[in-house]
């Protein structure tokens, strides 16, 4: 490992549902620039499945740890599917943190909340970690994205949706967006494609992008988003709606 004064960045790759932090700490190892310090925390499978507290806390401490060992590196971080949405709440916590960050990386994240885990606990009784997946955080992820640059990569199998999380609830205002045509969600982890995508975006610096230009359509979207209980559609489903007329 680097000393203190060598180390060019430290590098947080996080695992989500599912899962332990071998994937995710293999992509850091491809993408991570010489001389990092990368941390993967393993949140343990069967944790990933039931509150989402202590998986915040975890990982929140684990940054805390390695502020205090490099205080003046900056930071980039790579989180996907609940990875993300830990990351979001993480940083939600800790504003002070923001100017340390370079970079924000998400893959496949239902920020927007997962039509999937809607469909699991639909009136919201607290049914494991899909009470937490169903939460729409954009207002919190917005307020991240405006200010750290930020990369949301979406895999596409179905024509709106990796098999598992919809494209549209991993978007975000300020964004930059690559959509994956051919990667399912569990190869958001390993695919080199993606691997290659995160190099780009850090071959140079990046700034957040503008909101988009607001107009009556931007605003109905907005509108059904903040309505409770609602998440996006897969857009592949468009073709099974019905027009019902008078």
């Amino acid at each position: 490992m680097s000393s203190v004064n060598q180390t060019k960045f430290i590098i947080f790759s996080q695992h989500g549902l599912s899962d332990t932090n071998s994937e995710m700490l293999s992509l850091a190892l491809k993408v991570a620039p010489p001389n990092s310090h990368i941390v993967a925390p393993n949140l343990g499978i069967v944790k990933t499945y039931f509150k989402i507290e202590p998986l915040v806390d975890k990982v929140e401490k684990d940054a805390v740890q390695a502020f205090e060992q490099y205080p003046n590196t900056p930071v980039r971080i790579i989180a996907t599917s609940l990875g993300g949405v830990i990351w979001v709440e993480v940083l939600s916590r800790n504003r002070e943190w923001w100017s340390k960050v370079e970079s924000l990386v998400l893959l496949g994240s239902p920020i927007g909340g997962s039509d999937l885990a809607r469909m699991i606990d639909p009136f919201g009784w607290g049914i494991g970690m899909a009470k937490y997946l169903g939460e729409n955080r954009r207002p919190l992820a917005e307020k991240i994205t405006a200010i750290i640059p930020t990369l949301v990569v979406a895999g596409n199998t179905t024509g709106g949706s990796d098999g598992t999380v919809t494209i549209e609830s991993t978007k975000l205002k300020h964004a930059h967006f690559v959509c994956l045509n051919g990667v399912n969600h569990p190869a958001l982890r390993f695919a080199p494609a993606v691997a290659k995508t995160i190099q780009v975006f850090w071959e140079k610096p990046r700034k957040p992008l503008p909101a988009p230009e607001v107009n009556l359509i931007t605003e109905l979207i907005e509108h059904f988003r903040r309505v409770q209980g609602i998440t996006d559609a897969n857009s592949a489903d468009v073709k099974y709606s019905a027009h019902v007329g008078k």
